[in-house]
């Protein structure tokens, strides 16, 4: 009887290890251990605890990825081959979409565009989801600096997306870019208890970034009088790496340490301007900082626009992405190596 039972058992093994070897050759293993190892089923629903971003076991989580440049102009950027690159050969975590509201092409300038915009924030937020990544849906105002301006259209973009994305546990809003020339207190932050009391209707739990006036810079003026009454809210800080220098990282290291969540939701290699002025070793101290303090960092830009923020090569096909850095600027290189160890 042992004998019999062991063949059986032997029997046994062989059949399963014969349906496993046949599954192997249904599927694309690869494919499929990156998808079970993408940073979404990682780490899951992410909120504010504290200075900090939190995953879903309540551990310090730091954003890390790439911002698009204005959606009306390089939608490209986002194609799946493009995105799972950034995933899986840069190591981001994150996509920002950065859509224009009073620029050429943006949001606020015509129902035309208005759709186009719609469609293309609507493509990244599915891919994303596709990816595993998490995703900032970006209410870019740049130079309508006072977000009260579009306050209206504002309201009814974020309702559309809470309601239609309120499911996902990879979305972000960030509800003002760069005010600017403005009033934290007049302006800015109504308008943020505005637009959070109208995802919060609807989205109950993901996290909303608020931006601080000149050009989100500002944060210490939040750090004094933030906004109550809401859970899982964060505030944006923007840093270019040869203009914004020691002054504006001891300013981020004290709100910090005050007990405000920040995240660097766009930063450069270069000047303000964003062409001129690659400054390498300004970068690396802002990236050191960031990574000590586990505070979020993305990157401007994922294009191939002729300038020195760019991360890719003018002439390239950004929706076609490959692996290592041939195709990369000097800001690229730089942005794709940190990346890969932070």
């Amino acid at each position: 009887m042992v004998k019999v039972y062991k063949f059986k058992l032997v029997s046994i093994i062989l059949i399963i290890a014969s349906l496993l070897f046949s599954l192997c050759g249904t599927f694309d293993i690869d494919s499929y251990a990156a998808n079970v190892k993408n940073p979404v089923s990682q780490h899951g629903r992410l909120k504010v605890s504290g200075s900090n971003i939190v995953d879903k076991n309540g551990k310090k989580f730091q954003l890390v990825g790439m911002s698009t440049h204005g959606l009306a102009w390089y939608p490209e950027a986002v194609s799946e081959k493009t995105l799972k690159t950034l995933r899986d050969d840069w190591k981001c975590n994150t996509i920002r979409l950065a859509m224009y509201t009073e620029e050429y092409g943006g949001y606020c300038t015509g129902v035309e565009n208005k759709k186009q915009m719609l469609s293309r924030v609507d493509n990244g937020i599915k891919l994303a989801k596709k990816l595993g990544m998490y995703v900032i849906v970006d209410w870019h105002i740049l130079s309508d600096g006072d977000p009260l301006i579009h306050k209206k259209e504002a309201k009814s973009f974020f309702k559309r997306m809470a309601k239609k994305y309120k499911g996902y546990n990879n979305i972000i809003y960030e509800i003002c870019n760069e005010p600017n020339n403005t009033s934290w207190k007049a302006n800015i932050k109504p308008y943020c208890k505005s637009i959070i009391k109208t995802i919060r209707k609807y989205d109950k739990r993901s996290v909303i970034i608020c931006g601080s006036n000149t050009w989100s810079q500002d944060i210490h003026e939040v750090s004094q009088d933030r906004i109550t009454g809401y859970k899982n809210v964060a505030y944006s800080l923007h840093f270019y790496a040869n203009t914004h220098t020691d002054w504006l990282r001891q300013r981020l290291t004290d709100c910090h340490k005050n007990g405000l969540c920040v995240v660097v939701t766009e930063f450069g290699t270069c000047d303000a301007s964003g062409n001129g002025g690659f400054n390498k070793s300004e970068t690396v101290k802002w990236l050191k900082l960031l990574k000590k303090y586990k505070i979020g960092c993305i990157n401007w830009s994922l294009s191939n626009k002729e300038e020195t923020a760019s991360a890719i090569k003018s002439g390239t096909d950004i929706s076609k992405l490959k692996k290592g850095s041939k195709q990369l600027t000097k800001s690229g290189k730089l942005i794709r190596k940190w990346f890969r160890k932070m």
